[in-house]
């Protein structure tokens, strides 16, 4: 199983001006680092809890279909919230993607994680990589991510700016805040 982004996230759940007005910052001589902080903030957070958090495209690959279970196959979408299916294929012998009919499967984009379930599954044509999953996973646009994880992305951000060596002697340790790992806390997906 091999997860590829396919479209990276038009915007940060946080904007450049919020940050800098988080920070009161009133130059714009760091706005490129304050802007790679945000980005790295934003995939920090979306490890911790593992779901991505503005809307992207993603590919989930695998090598064959698992084993049918009731009235088909069900694959796991591991990397969500999942907002839409784009399509689900095969590839061919020759390695050509053959999109399998949508009346052929089922999606469940509201279950965590979310599930489709393939009816009518033939078998890919190559060895390796040969189902493709197409989708789009987040909250959706950066107004619709949940203020928790705003905040945290927000906080880590600024944390990284203001505090820019991992260690410093003589002082108080460089700890990111607990208050982090509280905002993020019931957002974390856990799998068994």
């Amino acid at each position: 199983m091999t997860l590829t982004l396919t479209a990276p996230p038009a915007a940060e759940p946080v904007a450049l001006a919020d940050i800098k007005t988080f920070l009161k910052i009133e130059h714009d001589d760091d706005d490129a680092l304050i802007g790679a902080l945000i980005a790295a903030a934003r995939l920090h957070v979306e490890a911790a809890v593992r779901r991505v958090l503005v809307s992207q495209g993603w590919r989930l690959t695998l090598d064959a279909w698992p084993p049918p279970a009731g009235a088909g196959r069900q694959i796991d979408i591991p990397l969500g919230p999942v907002l839409a299916i784009g399509s689900l294929a095969v590839l061919d012998p020759e390695g050509v993607a053959v999109p399998l009919d949508p009346a052929a499967w089922t999606a469940d984009t509201a279950g965590i994680p979310a599930r489709l379930l393939v009816r009518d599954a033939p078998p890919p044509g190559v060895p390796l990589g040969g189902i493709r999953i197409d989708y789009t996973a987040g909250y959706g646009d950066p107004a619709e991510v949940p203020a928790p994880l705003v905040q945290a992305v927000r906080l880590i951000a600024a944390h990284w700016y203001e505090t820019r060596e991992p260690v410093a002697f003589g002082g108080p340790a460089n700890m990111v805040p607990e208050t982090i790992a509280a905002l993020i806390a019931p957002y974390r997906v856990r799998w068994l």
